[in-house]
């Protein structure tokens, strides 16, 4: 077995990895950052882009007042009441000394214009996997780190003292131990391309389109398990609604599509099921959303806007670039409502009166069928879906992420079953369970990447 010596040891190359190595390595560590396939980057490559952070520059440039302790209510909010209140407050109160620490190196961040569903504008776009590529950059010419790809790691090795000391990897078909002076830290990710793991924790999830890094089987999870690591979170893994459907309307599933989330939903669009009717409240979040339109027939959904909300496209983030998603054949477009309906093979008929029944609705400011605000009604041609030409966006639900997993402290330290920690042993993003409770705040699955692991990073080196 050939043995290499470092203080920190982080499993999983996505931005939590690449945070947490490059946090480590400021305090003078010596780090090996491992990733299990042939390019870095994990869920975090293929993600919108969008990091929530409160109280920025950017937000008082825009003439938003914002905090800490206004976040951490809303992700509590969030939470169902579910959410550990040592992991919030761990984000709220790191979340903007991240913030600043990534704008400091490199990254550029934009406001993004629209809202949250919580009613403030947080979300700082980077664009898609930009953050990561930047970090990786950085991770290559830090003479303290060393990168290595193609690294499966196999399992977690423990001191007499029972402090984890190593990881055992095969790297390039070599069997390799890692050892590791300080800590490791597990940043793997989640367990969305695990049918194992899916079957034991969310079997309803098993079927969804699969939308995470590829390399995505729950590997820290395992191995911290193995080590009596107790777990969070599972009975609230839910897929995100806005899933794009490149063979509609055949819907068979093709494991060399690459979907998207895509939402004109949340900017005064419908969503009707291939009846052609409504089903829900669309401001609801994508998250509960997906779960009722995961029931309707096929599992299948149309979200049907006009040309005001077409021209909302915006390119920072991939949920918002409608522009990008109609030239990529993902979106349709036709001169009138019957012709958009042919064209989805919707029957135009009820589309037809679906439409009018939801405008009557916004002229009378009342949604009397599923009770949607009507705060679309200042803009957007009085948010009435009636200007030419009309898109339809065929979705469903996708498993992006499974935002459970291992338990950890305020620290990122690992607990046993018994709430102990597992000296040695740290965890951040995806990987750890506890922090969203049973819901999702829009943002915050790249945002607790990066602040866990700033946090987990900082810890691990600590003498």
């Amino acid at each position: 077995m050939h043995d290499t010596d470092y203080d920190i040891v982080v499993v999983g190359g996505g931005l939590a990895g690449h945070v947490a190595a490059l946090t480590a390595a400021e305090t003078g560590a010596s780090v090996c950052l491992l990733e299990k396939g042939p390019e870095f980057g994990g869920s975090s490559i293929r993600s919108g882009g969008g990091l929530v952070f409160a109280g920025t520059d950017l937000q008082r440039h825009a003439g938003i007042e914002d905090s800490a302790d206004a976040l951490r209510e809303d992700l509590i909010e969030a939470g169902r009441g579910k959410a550990k209140t040592e992991m919030v407050d761990a984000y709220a109160g790191n979340q903007l000394e991240t913030y600043e620490w990534m704008r400091d190196v490199g990254v550029h961040f934009t406001l993004e214009d629209q809202a949250t569903s919580r009613g403030v504008a947080r979300a700082h776009l980077t664009g898609r996997g930009i953050a990561t590529r930047h970090l990786h950059d950085r991770v290559a010419r830090h003479e303290r780190v060393t990168y290595r790809s193609g690294a499966e790691a196999r399992r977690l090795s423990r001191a007499a003292g029972r402090r984890v000391d190593a990881v055992h990897a095969v790297i390039d078909g070599t069997d390799c131990r890692l050892r590791a002076g300080r800590g490791v830290v597990l940043t793997t990710g989640g367990f969305a391309r695990s049918a194992e793991l899916l079957e034991a924790f969310a079997p309803q999830w098993v079927d969804a389109v699969k939308m995470s890094g590829k390399y995505n089987t729950g590997d820290g999870i395992m191995m911290a398990w193995a080590l009596g690591a107790g777990l969070a979170d599972m009975p609230y893994v839910a897929a995100s609604f806005g899933a794009s459907v490149a063979r509609y309307p055949d819907l068979a599933l093709d494991p060399d599509e690459e979907p998207i989330l895509l939402y004109p939903n949340y900017v005064g669009g419908i969503v009707v099921n291939l009846d052609a009717r409504r089903f829900v409240n669309e401001d609801l979040t994508y998250k509960i959303i997906s779960k009722i339109c995961a029931e309707q027939r096929g599992g299948v959904a149309v979200q049907v806007f006009d040309e005001p909300i077409f021209q909302l496209s915006d390119d920072r983030a991939v949920p918002w670039d409608f522009k990008s998603a109609f030239a990529a054949g993902l979106v349709k477009r036709a001169g009138s409502l019957e012709e958009l309906a042919t064209s989805l093979q919707l029957d135009a008929q009820v589309l037809q009166a679906t439409v009018k029944r939801y405008n009557d609705g916004v002229a009378a400011g009342n949604d009397a069928d599923f009770g949607r605000p009507m705060r679309y009604r200042e803009n957007l041609g009085g948010g009435l879906i009636a200007t030419p030409p009309f898109y339809g966006f065929p979705t469903r639900s996708g498993l992006t992420s499974t935002y459970a997993g291992v338990t950890v402290d305020g620290r990122m330290r690992v607990l046993d079953v018994y709430g102990t920690p597992i000296e040695g042993l740290y965890a951040a993003g995806e990987t750890v369970g506890g922090f969203h409770g049973a819901g999702y705040y829009s943002g915050t699955a790249l945002g607790k990447a990066a602040v866990f692991g700033r946090i987990a990073g900082r810890e691990a080196a600590r003498l």
